[in-house]
């Protein structure tokens, strides 16, 4: 490929230039394979984007605050380590941020129960009221982006991924847990 041509590449064009060299000149035999997770990547990276740099950073917060101030707004009381498993994050991620969102005053972690080192985290009160005015924000851009589909449309969608997602038991998937 001419540096000119590297030059004029964009994802799709990308895309379909991974799908031509893999297969033809290395012999994958998957490309459509690669196609659909490049995509679905793509996907997840725009949008995740998009809702950080609109709706969370100007609040002060990045994604992975958010998702951990959302779930513990809707599910807690949480042991850290069960917080970290429903926002999809690692123990020592959640660890790190606690120690911010607390500091801010949006978080609270008190002793847990179960003996000396538990721990339990929970919104404060201010935590609850930025929760609500951010998620109004972060939910009007969520319908701003399902709305390029119609409501069978994102049906289907939330339908495949759902099988996607559940498929990965047939081949032993790594997932943060």
């Amino acid at each position: 490929m001419m540096a000119a041509e590297r030059e004029q590449l964009d994802f799709w064009s990308f895309v379909d230039l991974a799908r031509r060299r893999l297969g033809d000149e290395f012999g994958f035999p998957h490309p459509l394979a690669t196609r659909l997770l490049l995509t679905l990547n793509r996907a997840s990276a725009i949008v995740t984007y998009d809702l950080e740099s609109t709706v969370h950073r100007p609040r002060g917060h990045s994604w992975a605050a958010f998702r951990l101030l959302f779930v513990t707004w809707l599910a807690g009381p949480l042991e850290p380590g069960r917080a970290a498993a429903l926002a999809g994050m690692t123990r020592a991620a959640v660890s790190n941020l606690v120690k911010s969102l607390v500091a801010e005053g949006t978080l609270a972690r008190t002793p847990g129960g179960r003996d000396g080192r538990s721990a339990l985290l929970s919104l404060t009160e201010d935590g609850r009221r930025v929760m609500l005015e951010t998620f109004a924000a972060h939910n009007e851009r969520e319908r701003r982006w399902a709305d390029v589909l119609t409501d069978a449309e994102q049906h289907i969608l939330i339908m495949l991924l759902d099988k996607l997602i559940a498929g990965r038991e047939a081949f032993d998937a790594r997932e943060r847990s």
